[in-house]
């Protein structure tokens, strides 16, 4: 479209050209007092475009942003570049003026306020004969535009403005058949508008200029349609640019304002919503608004330069929301870049186009970021079934979250991802690590935000909480589920660390199992003492074939300190039973029966180097019994208790009466020859009764306490040694 040798203001009509200015009633209306015109502004010492707030249109001084006002209104505020004052601005926006006014309509009137010079105030008001039923098609500068509708079926386009405080009405467009008139780019004097055209049942889609003084340019017919709706263009002293679609896809048509044909076309893709957003010297601002928000990545996102006469294409913002290009030719963005955040931005001229971040967003990030977190400070894995409900608010959900919860003192961990959550983040951590339940103490816990658009860095958010379970005398590793040790023919000693939260019922080991060490067929004793020292965890002791007893200290992570020499002459007994509080002290005690059927006492002391005391005689006849296991307070009573097996297969229930002495003995049931180890685990399904895990060639069972001194277990299957029922040599 070559203008240079058009001036003059041209109205077209067919073949003939008609102008018309009207000044209303050829009375100048007066500018009201700046009182009237706004509310007082308020002052700012930082330039800032807060959050909730859109850019609707930007001058050389200033620029105009809308928010919701709460009430289903919009609410506008203009801020000043030179130093971030802030000016509330009443009524409703006619429409984005591009420029230092912004333009109001109060019924049939509309409001000029020229924010670059202490809010001026002027009035303009279409003359009757236009009616009301007209449509603003756009505004430039201090400029509105009507589209009125006409007698043929189409619309004619007015000017409208205030000029040394006379107002020009001005028809500058009769076209028969058109309509959808629609200003698209403004930059200097000059505006770029579009429009189409129906006669019966042909539309055609055209483009045309005109610039603030009225002069309007013949009109081209595009080759190609656009929605009038929501058409974009650029115009600046060189080139004209705007957007049509082609087959469904959007694209970025570029002409030189010198030729009549677009020489250069950018696709915006299919079904997108891409805009151009203006000219920086040689180069074309094009891309999709919206990408933030977006669910998967998209270059077209990116606020995007590209020279129209070298195709060479950078990136200027990650994403954007809305622009507007100040009269001077300045292109102003709100979007946000991962290194300087969001906010608006400047896009100045040089070799190469920059964006300047000119008003930031306070507390705003192009990377997803953490608002809130709600993590217990203690999980009591205890309770509702070691269920631990956290929650975290994010900036935006299109991300994948990454949460790690890491014990800090054994480093044990939990991750688990979760793609694109919904609002707010929730998980639901079961109390595992790695499968198992975890140990007590201080954990820290992070979430990593990989946005799954690409737009901004990952973000980071850490914080603290603390695990806690009540004590298990059977617990080796500090996470309060019971472990049990056993030993396989060659003496290799391993262990399972049970899951104290039934899968479908059963109490189930966790995987793997963990290999302790070897050398352990050097004692014909192993048993599990429960914390005989003072320590967070269970100990284990052992007895050699010289009858010399070692005690183990747990560390409370499943291994062992050194072993310390409790004593020798322990080979007199063939049973010990330990890891129970039978006196009522708090502390662990053990038992042993001798050749002769004697049961004695060992109370504990506490003490790593010499954990039990004296030995004090309980009384005689026990030597019916071959298997002998302390099972804790099974029924209530004042301490722990004791079961034990007769050879006839009987097991036989002694109830503590927290002295060190038993109750006469209850048969609980026969049948159970068929296992060759009883281990009393304490609690193994979390319900806070002792449980009984029998060992043998008939197989692997976990009895549950019931709480009944008469009927005090109840059998469950298990995975546990499932098809290793003669594999180890003693399970404790």
């Amino acid at each position: 479209m070559n203008h240079a040798h058009r001036s003059g203001r041209r109205l077209v009509v067919a073949v003939t050209a008609v102008l018309a200015v009207t000044a209303v009633g050829g009375t100048a209306l007066v500018a009201a007092p700046t009182a009237v015109a706004a509310v007082a502004a308020t002052q700012d010492t930082t330039v800032t475009l807060p959050a909730g707030e859109k850019l609707v249109s930007a001058g050389t001084t200033g620029f105009l942003t809308s928010k919701d006002d709460g009430t289903g209104g919009t609410a506008l505020t203009w801020t000043r570049l030179s130093d971030g004052s802030r000016t509330d601005i009443p009524g409703t926006l006619a429409h984005p003026s591009r420029s230092d006014t912004v333009i109001t309509r109060e019924g049939n009137r509309f409001v000029l306020r020229d924010m670059s010079v202490s809010m001026f105030t002027s009035f303009v008001e279409p003359s009757a004969s236009l009616g009301t039923n007209y449509r603003v098609a756009g505004a430039a500068g201090s400029t509105l535009y009507l589209a009125v509708p006409n007698t043929a079926g189409g619309e004619d386009l007015y000017r409208l403005t205030r000029v040394n405080g006379v107002q020009q009405q001005e028809r500058i467009s009769y076209l028969p058949y058109a309509r959808d008139y629609r200003i698209v780019a403004h930059s200097g004097a000059d505006v770029s508008l579009m429009f189409r055209k129906t006669a019966v049942s042909t539309t055609t889609y055209w483009r045309a200029l005109t610039n603030l003084l009225g002069n309007f340019h013949a009109p081209e017919q595009a080759t190609r349609p656009f929605d009038p709706a929501t058409v974009t263009g650029a115009v600046s002293p060189a080139y004209l640019a705007w957007t049509e679609t082609v087959d469904g896809v959007m694209r970025v048509a570029v002409q030189k304002r010198s030729a009549y044909e677009p020489f250069k076309y950018i696709s915006l893709g299919a079904g997108t919503g891409g805009v151009v957003a203006g000219f920086s010297g040689d180069w074309v601002l094009y891309g999709v608004p919206g990408g933030l928000t977006a669910p998967s990545p998209d270059p077209l996102y990116a606020l995007t330069a590209q020279n129209v006469l070298t195709g060479e294409t950078m990136p200027l913002l990650d994403h954007f929301t809305s622009t507007s290009t100040a009269p001077d030719g300045s292109i102003y963005v709100q979007g946000g870049k991962s290194t300087d955040g969001e906010g608006l931005f400047k896009i100045g001229e040089g070799g190469y186009p920059q964006a300047s971040l000119v008003a930031g967003t306070p507390g705003a990030s192009t990377s997803p970021t953490v608002l809130r977190s709600a993590v217990p400070a203690v999980a009591e894995l205890d309770r509702n079934g070691g269920l631990v409900p956290m929650e975290w608010q994010l900036s935006r959900y299109n991300v994948n979250v990454d949460v790690t919860l890491r014990h800090n003192v054994t480093g044990r961990t939990f991750t688990k991802r979760l793609s694109r959550p919904s609002a707010p983040v929730r998980l639901t951590w079961d109390g595992l690590t790695g499968g198992i339940s975890a140990p007590n103490g201080d954990y820290t816990w992070q979430v990593t935000l990989t946005p799954t658009n690409g737009i901004g860095y990952p973000g980071y958010a850490t914080g603290s909480f603390k695990v806690t379970r009540k004590a298990n005398a059977h617990d080796l590793s500090d996470n309060g589920s019971p472990d049990l040790l056993a030993r396989d023919a060659s003496g290799t000693l391993w262990r399972d660390d049970t899951l104290d939260w039934p899968v479908a019922g059963q109490v189930t080991p966790a995987k793997p199992r963990v290999k302790v060490g070897t050398g352990w067929n050097t004692y014909n004793l192993i048993e599990a003492a429960g914390n005989n020292a003072g320590s967070a965890a269970g100990d284990l002791i052992g007895r050699d074939t010289t009858g010399v007893l070692w005690n183990y200290l747990g560390k409370g992570d499943g291994t062992f300190a050194a072993r310390v020499r409790v004593g020798s002459g322990w080979g007199i007994y063939d049973k010990l039973a330990a890891g129970s509080d039978l006196t009522g002290d708090g502390r662990a005690d053990l038992v042993a029966t001798d050749a002769s059927g004697v049961l004695w006492l060992y109370k504990g002391t506490g003490s790593a180097t010499t954990p039990y005391a004296t030995r004090t005689r309980v009384g005689s006849g026990w030597g019916v019994h071959n298997q002998l296991t302390a099972v804790g307070n099974l029924a209530g009573g004042p301490a722990g208790d004791l079961v034990a097996r007769d050879t006839a297969g009987v097991l036989w229930l002694y109830l503590g009466k927290g002295d060190g002495t038993f109750a006469a003995r209850t048969k609980i049931g026969t049948g159970w020859g068929a296992y060759s180890q009883l281990v009393g685990v304490d609690d193994a399904n979390n319900d806070g009764r002792p449980d009984l895990v029998a060992y043998g060639a008939a197989g692997t069972h976990v009895y549950l306490g019931t709480g009944a001194w008469a009927t005090p277990f109840t059998k469950t299957a298990t995975s546990l040694y499932a098809g290793e029922g003669t594999k180890f040599t003693s399970v404790s």
